[in-house]
């Protein structure tokens, strides 16, 4: 500490110096000139070297140093607040969000609903494009049957019993697992579950599929029609967002604590 009457307190300190950083420039640069040039280890190296002798010099013969004012700090005072704790069954808290949600059957129902408007917008497509209902069924059926996959346009046409047993397993299955995503995220999302459930959901899912359709059915890849297929997305998630919506949201218990959700304790205290 260097201090004299009348002046700031000041605390000595190393002396500020670019040497590390051009010794770190210099030893890249050697590096570097392995897989390019020599020249580029050259300059690498001279930059190294001023830049270790530098450093060097920073401490011998004697170690540079430079004072620096010790700026006065404010007294820490401890706060006199106390910490308020949750108290067990206490609703106005919680520990994530949200408080309200649908429960699992409004997602199931909403699911199915969204699958059943799907399916019957998918079966148009069919006699209006390709004159068979069956057509979108077999395709959706190709993504589980190796002999569907190797089917030709013809036998897309027409009726297989083992095609619309697995592509009835296959979507229903979907629909469920999407109903429920519905009724677990819209809850979490903003106002207008409309465009959420409706339209910004199905296009990004579409997106998705997009990517990955040709990993998952190849042969619906290359005979989707994406206008077509984007209508129904869209169709499944108005009608399964309306059903959801429309169900009566419960109360989470979310902010209890672990023992009384666990039921280890009453909510009035431990049993």
């Amino acid at each position: 500490m260097a201090n004299t009457p009348g002046t700031p307190r000041t605390i000595e300190m190393p002396a500020s110096t670019p040497a590390p950083l051009l010794s770190a420039a210099g030893l890249a640069l050697l590096f570097a000139g392995l897989v390019t040039n020599a020249a580029v280890s050259v300059v690498g190296a001279v930059l190294l070297l001023a830049g270790v002798v530098a450093w060097f010099r920073c401490v011998l013969p004697q170690e540079q140093e430079e004072s620096v004012p010790i700026e006065p700090v404010a007294p820490i005072v401890p706060a006199a607040r106390a910490v308020l704790r949750l108290e067990v069954g206490e609703a106005g808290h919680r520990a994530r969000l949200p408080v309200m949600v649908y429960p699992y059957t409004a997602g199931i129902a909403g699911g199915i609903a969204g699958g059943i408007a799907m399916a019957l917008l998918a079966l148009l497509y069919g006699l209006v494009a390709h004159g068979s209902v069956w057509y979108p069924v077999n395709l959706l059926a190709a993504a589980g049957s190796a002999a569907m996959s190797a089917a030709p346009d013809a036998a897309l046409l027409e009726f297989h019993a083992d095609a619309v047993v697995l592509a009835l397993v296959i979507h229903g299955a979907l629909s469920v697992l999407v109903g429920l995503l519905y009724g677990a995220l819209l809850p979490m999302l903003p106002a207008h579950p409309a465009f959420w459930g409706g339209i910004a959901a199905p296009l990004m899912w579409t997106a998705l599929i997009a990517a990955s359709l040709e990993a998952i059915n190849p042969v619906l890849n290359a005979r989707i029609d994406w206008a077509w297929f984007i209508v129904t997305q869209v169709a499944f998630g108005l009608v399964a967002g309306f059903v959801v919506a429309r169900r009566g949201r419960i109360p989470t218990s979310q902010h209890l604590p672990f023992a009384v959700r666990a039921g280890l304790e009453g909510q009035d205290g431990p049993e």
